[in-house]
């Protein structure tokens, strides 16, 4: 990603203290599961361990270590039965979801040659994870269970591992990043306006306001025709240009990549929600008719680009390509009857991730329903399962997520320069319309290729909104 983000995860594992001087056994039982158990964090997150904890005292050390770190989620490790406070102190100034994993070392006991010592150390599960979600419940904190087995393997645990560091890392991505906000939203529509103020106390995302007259002349200062030159390249190896593509075509659009690039890196931009209306003539023409080719590249690298200036759509743009590696603006486009299937797509910028094959560049007159004309981009988006994200506010400007998954099938799309998907899904084409719109979820969403309605539902528990689920 141009702005690299790495999620903080606090890790600790808790036991009864009292057992210890009654089964020595037990402390380097513990402690090797212990090392064994962070371990499976994925070293794409950054771990911060808590240790063994034992008392109220060592869980208030966990607890100040992860608060100084910032940590975006805590797991725990129970390893046998423990009280309470070896939890609630280390979580109670702390506002991140809590996943209490419950791993038995042991498939199941040998009951015959079990002494205590061994049932507490390798085959005690389940008794005390009650104890704790009640209290967390109590204490008004988010949390998970996760139960699995050491032995054999247990892919199961692994991926959920993973599943829930990926969902940390949307929350890490909102809060160091920032989004930024060229011009204004498209006049008129009115679901797309937002109060950025309330963005960032609900969603942590801090907006940046940009002027187009300044990025006019963001590439008046790239002379370095060796960078421009290299851009270039990148940009014929993603798309195909109709009429055949060269350097010398596209060196002015690789210009201003090169400047957008810099820009990114030193605003730390992770969004970009733009919306141009103005007379496109001059730099200012210059600029309009290659932005959706150059914004193209950015998402490309992980950088949330939506037209229309649709905040909302930029951040499940971001979402979806944190945790599935894909994210494509899209709305609904037509229904296909005979077929029974929704044509979902969106003109205007796009994420070549998601494209089965090379996408497609072209000069075309006019930007439909926008001022002037230039570079349109048109992305094939892969077969098979999909999954659909929009977010939306209520009255009271509270967030809710809305998610769809389906499956993208072969056939027929629109030819005009638009990406444009096939979509099945399970309750039909006229009932998802309906569902979907009836969830209010503005007129755009974003796509992603795969099924992850199970890791939106962890991400939204991070920011504490609902999610509404139209169909799986």
């Amino acid at each position: 990603m141009l702005v690299e983000t790495k999620a903080r995860v606090g890790v600790f594992a808790i036991a009864l203290g009292a057992y210890l001087p009654q089964f020595p056994s037990l402390v380097p039982e513990f402690e090797s599961q212990y090392a064994r158990f962070k371990a499976r964090i994925p070293t794409t997150v950054e771990l911060i361990d808590g240790g063994i904890v034992t008392t109220k005292e060592q869980s208030q050390a966990a607890g100040d270590k992860f608060r100084a770190a910032d940590v975006d989620l805590v797991i725990l490790q129970l390893l046998t039965y423990a009280t309470s406070y070896n939890l609630l102190p280390t979580v109670r100034d702390l506002n991140v979801p809590v996943l209490l994993v419950n791993v038995q070392k042991k498939r199941a006991p040998d009951y015959e040659h079990t002494d205590t010592a061994t049932w507490l150390g390798e085959l005690y599960a389940c008794g005390a994870v009650g104890e704790m979600a009640a209290d967390l419940d109590r204490a008004g904190k988010t949390h998970a269970v996760l139960t699995g087995v050491e032995e054999g393997g247990d892919p199961h645990l692994q991926e959920e591992l993973e599943d829930w560091c990926r969902a940390a890392q949307v929350r890490r991505r909102f809060r160091d990043t920032n989004l930024a906000q060229v011009g204004r939203p498209y006049p008129g529509m009115m679901d797309l306006y937002i109060d950025e103020t309330n963005l960032y106390h609900r969603m942590w995302l801090y907006t940046k306001q940009f002027d187009w007259e300044k990025l006019w002349a963001i590439a008046d200062d790239v002379t370095d025709q060796a960078l421009i030159g290299e851009k270039a390249q990148e940009i014929l190896d993603t798309f195909d240009i109709e009429g055949g593509g060269t350097v010398e075509k596209v060196w002015e659009m690789a210009r201003y990549l090169a400047a957008f690039e810099d820009w990114v890196k030193r605003e730390r931009i992770g969004f970009i929600a733009s919306h141009y209306d103005g007379f496109a003539q001059g730099k200012a023409g210059v600029l309009d008719s290659m932005l959706i080719p150059a914004f193209s590249m950015l998402i490309k690298q992980g950088v949330a680009c939506a037209v229309e200036g649709d905040i909302k759509v930029a951040m499940a743009m971001s979402i979806l390509k944190t945790i599935a590696g894909t994210g494509q603006l899209s709305e609904m486009y037509s229904i296909d009857f005979d077929k029974d299937l929704c044509i979902i797509g969106h003109s205007g910028s796009g994420d070549a991730d998601i494209s089965c094959k090379k996408p497609t560049m072209k000069i075309v007159p006019v930007f439909h329903g926008k001022t002037g004309g230039g570079y349109l981009t048109q992305f094939y988006p892969h077969l098979g399962p999909v999954t659909y994200l929009a977010i939306t506010q209520d009255r009271d400007g509270h967030f809710k997520f809305v998610a769809a998954e389906g499956v993208n099938e072969e056939g027929p799309i629109f030819t005009f320069g638009d990406t444009n998907m096939r979509t099945r899904f399970s309750c039909g084409a006229r009932d998802f319309v309906d569902r979907w719109s009836q969830a209010g979820p503005t007129h755009h969403m974003a796509a992603a290729s795969g099924r992850h309605i199970d890791t939106i539902l962890k991400v939204a528990q991070f920011f504490q909104v609902p999610v509404e689920v139209i169909t799986r």
